[in-house]
């Protein structure tokens, strides 16, 4: 055999070898080939190639892993029982940056499915090298490893931990710094991931810098990058007070009402998640937000969408009101009673009634004038039928007529004690067993002076009543 002949044998080896990892990674792009695919063993097949001579067979050999890995999970551990994530470790630090992105999005597919998996990749070694990616010239390998970090950070406590003692934090700073609208995204989502876990590690983003960087991109003409610069400094200010005051700080107002306007519903629910989270902490964060315009605004955002997107701007309503008699009066005089009724009235979902339900209730709990601005929007015929209502959940109806004193004695003075003894329903009727159920909150003489002819009774009690002589 002649040199040539030899040297088209390797030739014709090496094309088929190019082939074949080519068509298995458009294969694996489709559900309906997957089953087929391992079927034949096609994770044993691929493992050798990850250590060819050829890069492009390398890395598209990973990335017919990563596909596979991203479908399901048990393709996920089957990939890490063939150990296949150390070999990927060890290849990166010498390959292009065309395997580095394709091993990284493998790390990504298979911690995405669970923290077992998470912490596989961890074990392997991949955070450090993931990490070194972070610092990569190319943005694309700083994108890819940045969504692998995210998807090991999201599961708990414990893996975001380590990718804050591996030092990807001030790198991530760093990255959402870079002109790549793309990398600033995934960036700031792994930020988002890694400080809502605990006060602990929101405190590892703030110190690293991110809120301010951060607060300047809430302008972003982006819609995804607001979305995940809202979701961010959300995470961080959910903890405590201190953090919440810390992105404050950040003078995030008054242009983060802005987000509340935007033509972007996920900008707007992330926009009232973010308001919500700073002004459940305490009166005086809620009155900072008061005297921004912040309820205004809010009340406003409620009124131009619905469902979901809806639910934090209402829930933030009620955790003004709860502060205090002012702040619940500024949420009135905003107009905030006749919009919640009316998401009361719409909405068609348990969860977001509940939700109102609780709203109006810290409103209307502080005083008599509080409580009249609640019963004046006819709101209370509405709770009673959703107290009484077969399909309306536990929580619902706990949130209608909770067992706190304050909103049992807001449902007396207001009337609708009054309006339920006025109620003719059947003896033993589903109504009847209802009705009781609400008496049952209250003492007996209390039901009993709400009843009608009570006032009858006791005025002809008056009559016959025969006073002691002396």
């Amino acid at each position: 055999m002649s040199q040539r002949q030899v040297f088209n044998v390797f030739e014709q080896y090496q094309k088929a070898r190019v082939q074949f990892v080519q068509m298995v990674a458009e294969l694996a792009n489709k559900p309906q080939n997957i089953e087929i695919l391992q079927n034949a063993g096609v994770i044993s097949l691929l493992r050798p190639l990850l250590l060819d001579v050829v890069p492009s067979v390398q890395q598209t050999a990973a990335l017919a892993l990563g596909r596979l890995a991203n479908y399901n999970e048990d393709l996920a551990e089957a990939i890490v029982k063939d150990n296949i994530l150390p070999q990927l470790v060890y290849s990166m630090t010498e390959q292009n940056r065309f395997y580095k992105k394709a091993a990284a999005f493998v790390f990504r597919a298979v911690s995405k499915h669970s923290p077992q998996l998470a912490q596989a990749v961890v074990d392997c070694g991949a955070l450090g090298i993931l990490v070194i990616c972070l610092e990569d010239f190319d943005p694309g390998v700083k994108e890819a490893a940045a969504w692998a970090l995210g998807y090991i950070s999201r599961h708990n406590a414990e893996l975001s931990q380590a990718v804050v003692d591996e030092g990807a934090v001030p790198l991530l700073v760093l990255c959402i710094q870079e002109p790549e609208i793309a990398l600033k995204r995934v960036a700031a989502s792994v930020l988002s991931d890694i400080a809502k876990h605990c006060p602990e590690l929101a405190h590892a983003v703030v110190d690293a810098g991110a809120i301010p960087h951060l607060a300047q991109m809430i302008v972003s003409p982006n819609a995804k990058l607001k979305c995940q610069v809202l979701s961010a400094l959300s995470q961080i200010a959910k903890h405590c007070v201190d953090l919440a005051e810390m992105v404050v700080e950040a003078e995030i107002f008054p242009v983060v009402l802005t987000c509340l306007k935007d033509k972007d519903d996920d900008v707007k629910r992330n926009g009232s998640i973010l308001v919500r989270e700073i002004a459940k902490h305490s009166p005086e964060l809620s009155q900072l937000i008061v005297n921004r315009g912040g309820v205004a605004a809010v009340i406003d955002c409620i009124s131009s969408c619905k469902g979901s997107i809806r639910l934090p701007g209402i829930m933030m309503l009620g955790y003004v009101a709860a502060h205090s008699e002012n702040l619940a009066m500024a949420v009135i005089i905003s107009k905030g009673v006749p919009q919640l009724s009316i998401c009361l009235s719409e909405e068609p979902e348990d969860h977001i009634k509940a939700a109102t339900a609780w709203s109006l209730g810290q409103i209307g709990r502080h005083t008599s004038e509080h409580a009249k601005a609640v019963a004046v929007t006819n709101t209370l015929p509405v709770l009673l039928s959703l107290y009484m209502a077969a399909e309306s959940s536990e929580d619902l109806q706990v949130k209608v007529l909770p067992h706190d004193s304050k909103a049992r004695r807001f449902f007396v003075t207001s009337g609708g004690l009054k309006k339920i003894q006025q109620i003719k329903a059947e003896p033993g009727s589903l109504l009847q067993e209802y009705i009781n159920k609400i008496n049952n909150c209250y003492p007996e003489e209390i039901v009993r002076y709400y009843s009608p002819g009570f006032s009858d009774a006791l005025l002809q009690r008056v009559d016959s009543y025969q006073p002691p002589t002396n």
